[in-house]
């Protein structure tokens, strides 16, 4: 009787074909891929910060030193007054803690794709792991700074009130409006690289234009509606209204600045996945 022959194990086989479902996210794909959605995140955090002297000190000095610089020139300088019994620069960091993560994530979310050309153009894995990556990465820095946050109204004893649990909230319509930002002029910078030199103007004239280190009151009457315009205005203001407990903004500025959140991530998701199809071929 001859010995059977040795069965040998198929290799895995990968079908791709188009996607046919009418939603712009496939969250079962996504989970699929997620060892390599965390190695993209700290891939990016190990570059971030290789070959600098400070190394990860700078996750700490960054938002201590902008706050102080913004706390000496709207508060020293230009006299803008800020919320009773608060120290000015406990008010700034507060803000900048929420600009930060708007900022980083607007940012390299956008770049996230022209800088993985080649992993784009080769490799077939979701495009949306690098954007979502970069979301990942930027929450160890939010992170970092809401203990160094923690750890300085500790010291001057300002103590929450109740409305520190809506914190998480905030920072989740941050992140939503930021990726939705990201993920949208991401895709167009595929194609047209002029974005990756207009989206640096822009979120630096959107910092003049919101109310990081000082309060939505403290605008004049004339300008603040330009001011309610901006999302970020209802998020920096409910961020601090949870930690630093200052006066509670308008339900419709809460209410605009959540839809406008969720719209923006909405946006950005269908955008994105209408012009995925094309990265290969034209970064």
């Amino acid at each position: 009787m001859r010995d059977a022959a040795p069965i040998t194990p198929r290799k895995p086989r990968l079908t791709i074909t188009p996607r046919r479902s009418w939603l712009p996210l496939n969250p079962r794909e996504i989970w699929e891929f997620r060892t390599l959605l965390t190695r993209f995140a700290a891939r990016d955090v190990t570059l971030r910060y290789r070959q600098t002297a400070l190394g990860v000190t700078w996750v700490v000095l960054q938002p201590l030193l902008t706050a102080g610089i913004l706390a000496f020139v709207f508060g020293s300088v230009a006299k803008i007054p800020g919320p009773a019994g608060i120290p000015y620069f406990v008010f700034s960091l507060t803000g900048m803690v929420a600009w930060t993560a708007f900022s980083q994530i607007t940012n390299r979310a956008s770049g996230s794709l022209v800088g993985n050309a080649q992993l784009v153009s080769k490799v077939f894995f979701p495009r949306l792991a690098l954007p979502l990556s970069t979301v990942m990465s930027t929450l160890i820095d939010v992170g970092v700074s809401l203990v160094l946050l923690a750890v300085i109204m500790a010291f001057y004893g300002i103590v929450p009130g109740v409305a520190i649990v809506l914190l998480p909230v905030w920072m989740l319509l941050i992140i939503a409006l930021s990726l939705g930002i990201g993920m949208g002029t991401g895709a167009l910078m595929v194609r047209y690289r002029d974005v990756q030199y207009l989206l640096p103007v822009a979120v630096q004239f959107l910092l003049y234009a919101s109310p990081v280190a000082y309060a939505l009151s403290a605008v004049p009457d004339d300008a603040r509606m330009v001011f309610k315009v901006n999302p970020l205005t209802g998020l920096l203001e409910g961020m601090r209204w949870s930690v630093l407990d200052t006066a509670r903004p308008s339900t419709g500025l809460i209410a605009y600045s959540a839809t406008a959140s969720m719209l923006s991530l909405l946006v950005g998701l269908v955008f994105f996945s209408r012009m995925e199809r094309q990265f290969a071929d034209v970064i």
